[in-house]
């Protein structure tokens, strides 16, 4: 991807300027789903330039709340915040990176792509109605499998979370029942199951947890190797997480459709998308506080862009497509450079 320096406006320039080579750290908060990616980035950002990232992992729901309170320069959420929100709090909103959210799970004799879901079976197992591995809608699905008799201990999200609102967006949109008792919010009301804070806990609570299910971005299910199931999609086939489904599921998004590019990707046409694919934001004041801090994670953010690609793909992510990135640049230089 090419480098925006070209393209940015005056003030931006002026502002980074002031950055010295010793500059305070870039402070952000917020998504756990993009984490693994911006600690890589960050690391070697810091090599690179001896700027840090002091970013906290602490959900979609508290980097709202923390860019809201203005405690941090950026916050980061992968339930994109609505057109009306953006302009009430003066924020812009851009996409940085794309992934897949997988369900994982914790069974005796079941490796990695072994056991296939659909989302009306997932659906019912979240709702409480399917209470064991044997059940014969997940036989139906899986006629080669081992099942066990053996209770489902249902692992979800206990902080408002951006991978909840993209997992509950997804069996919403194939379970009308699900959707009457669930719906789809970064926080919900779960029928059954335990709570855990983050990725991160999902991820630790079904790895010690026999029988356990629960949902997870790619990244961290690779890095506890935890074992993901396979998805039916909408086109009905059997696909696997990987960088190509999830890039299949993206290929038609339509980013400037919504404000602050808050496009939805879950359960897209085709017959390699994956079900679940996401994307995750930056939130940034158009009028920030700290200039110069904001000139620097901006500075960051371009970085991420024209240098991370391969660090992404290496942790199965995916990067935006260049002309995204176009688009979000001319849209920092019409709305937050110019302030600056």
């Amino acid at each position: 991807m090419k480098h925006w320096t070209a393209i940015a406006a005056a003030g931006f320039i002026a502002a980074a300027a002031l950055v010295p080579a010793n500059a305070a750290d870039i402070s952000g908060a917020g998504a756990t789903f993009p984490y693994p990616i911006y600690a890589k980035w960050a690391d070697a950002y810091k090599k690179e330039t001896g700027i840090g990232l002091n970013y906290q992992s602490i959900g979609s729901g508290g980097g709202i709340k923390q860019i809201q309170n203005k405690t941090v320069t950026f916050g980061a959420s992968d339930a994109p915040l609505k057109g009306e929100d953006l302009e009430k709090y003066g924020l812009v909103q851009f996409p940085m990176v794309m992934g897949g959210i997988v369900p994982v799970v914790n069974l005796d004799g079941i490796k990695p792509g072994e056991l296939t879901l659909d989302g009306t079976t997932l659906a019912k197992i979240f709702l409480g109605e399917i209470k064991k591995w044997n059940d014969p809608a997940i036989a139906k699905l899986n006629a080669s499998a081992k099942l066990p008799d053996q209770a489902i201990a249902i692992v979800h999200r206990s902080d408002g979370s951006g991978t909840t609102f993209n997992f509950v967006y997804y069996l919403s949109e194939v379970s009308a029942d699900f959707k009457s008792k669930v719906g789809v919010n970064t926080s919900v009301q779960w029928p059954a199951g335990i709570g855990a804070k983050g990725n991160e806990g999902v991820a630790n609570n079904v790895a010690n947890t026999k029988g356990a299910i629960g949902y997870v971005e790619y990244a961290y299910a690779l890095q506890n190797k935890l074992t993901h199931t396979k998805m039916i999609n909408k086109a009905g086939k059997a696909v696997e997480p990987t960088s190509t489904a999830f890039q299949a599921a993206a290929a038609n998004a339509d980013w400037k459709s919504q404000p602050g590019y808050g496009v939805i990707l879950a359960n897209q046409p085709g017959d390699q998308s994956w079900p679940m694919t996401a994307a995750t934001w930056i939130l940034m004041y158009k009028k920030p506080v700290d200039p110069v801090a904001s000139a620097s994670a901006l500075k960051f953010f371009d970085w991420a862009y024209t240098k991370g690609d391969k660090m992404a793909e290496e942790l199965h992510y995916v990067p935006m497509p260049e002309k995204v990135v176009k688009d979000v640049e001319a849209y920092w230089k019409a709305e937050v450079a110019a302030s600056m």
